[in-house]
């Protein structure tokens, strides 16, 4: 939507993250498609978007602190465990409402994401994640034995509430989830063009010659994990209320896995890339559910139900392919794109 001949006369223009009145033309119109969509969408479709825009949140901190500050983390379906289980806690046991117990998950995971993160000042790579591997562990290990997260027996959360009216259908919860969804995107591809973005990145491409500089490496990767864990959290508060029941086999570290799989197919570094890599496992996964019925019927041998099998193969594969073909990502070939569309009808 900026095609040939537009050019950016002052600082403020290149800055915009809304360019044109195409562009103002095109998000106005996109929103007011997405608002009306539980009106004349499926409830399939409509359940497809509240799962994907929740796991667009759980990404974008992903995104933030190994996308950006390049710290590895495998713990995000942990941190968001501690996000889904303190909403239900604070809903279910002590009656707090859900509209404030959706920021203060996003707050206790934080301040657990920043204490499990404090050792990455010292250990990077692989150690690191191998550190937020065990971080997994121990969170779920706590949430199963623990009398007031329900133990073995999970939590049921009640759908929220305002002013006597109940989100409990996906069609209600939708506007929650995406009224969310757009306005932590919003925060997250502003705060990267911040000094605190800034310093993130300095910390990816060489955190030694970002020390020289002046950044406090400490300060800067606990608040990327803290920023992190907050995004996990709240996608995990949004999960709960959603589904209105919480057991600790929904954060499984094959979810940590699948949310890494997302950022490595969308793109490490860019927003985009994290709608781009959601979208494309999420669809991946079910097209693998409408598929195996059909091979299952046409190759007995494998069985009556591959499903779960030819998930982990597709996903597996389509994570290799992307790391030997287009390490970059689909936010790469999305960049190469509106390149050629700029320059278009010249050759670039």
């Amino acid at each position: 939507m900026r095609p040939c001949g537009i050019f950016d006369r002052n600082y403020g223009q290149d800055m915009a993250i809304i360019r044109t009145w195409q562009h103002w033309a095109s998000l106005l119109g996109a929103l007011v498609i997405l608002y009306l969509f539980p009106l004349f969408g499926s409830y399939y479709l409509v359940s497809f978007i509240n799962l994907a825009a929740i796991s667009v949140i759980a990404v974008l901190g992903l995104q933030i602190v190994s996308g950006y500050c390049g710290q590895i983390s495998f713990g995000q379906a942990a941190f968001m465990a501690v996000g889904a289980y303190t909403s239900s806690v604070l809903t279910t046991h002590f009656g707090v409402s859900f509209w404030l117990a959706l920021p203060l998950s996003g707050v206790v995971a934080g301040a657990v994401g920043a204490i499990g993160g404090a050792p990455s000042l010292r250990i990077k790579g692989m150690y690191l994640a191998m550190a937020t591997i065990a971080i997994h562990f121990v969170l779920i290990w706590l949430v199963l034995h623990l009398e007031i997260t329900g133990s073995f027996k999970g939590l049921y959360p009640p759908s929220p509430t305002l002013g006597g009216f109940e989100f409990d259908t996906d069609e209600k919860m939708f506007y929650i989830i995406v009224s969310v969804m757009l306005i932590m995107t919003y925060c997250a591809r502003n705060l990267v063009r911040t000094r605190v973005g800034r310093a993130f990145v300095a910390i990816r491409d060489n955190d030694l010659a970002g020390e020289v500089m002046g950044i406090n490496l400490y300060y800067y990767k606990l608040l990327a994990f803290f920023i992190s864990c907050f995004y996990a959290g709240i996608a995990g508060s949004l999960w709960a209320h959603l589904i209105t029941v919480v057991n600790a086999e929904q954060f499984t570290l094959l979810h940590a896995l699948e949310f890494v799989g997302m950022l490595i197919i969308g793109g490490m570094g860019s927003i985009p890339g994290v709608f781009f890599g959601v979208l494309f496992i999420k669809i991946l996964n079910e097209l693998v559910l409408f598929t195996s019925p059909v091979l299952a019927g046409a190759f007995p041998w494998l069985g009556s139900s591959p499903a779960a099998a030819m998930g982990l193969i597709a996903f597996g594969l389509a994570v290799s392919i992307f790391l030997i073909f287009e390490p970059r990502g689909l936010a790469h070939r999305w960049e190469i794109f509106k390149a050629s569309y700029r320059l278009y009808p010249f050759a670039n």
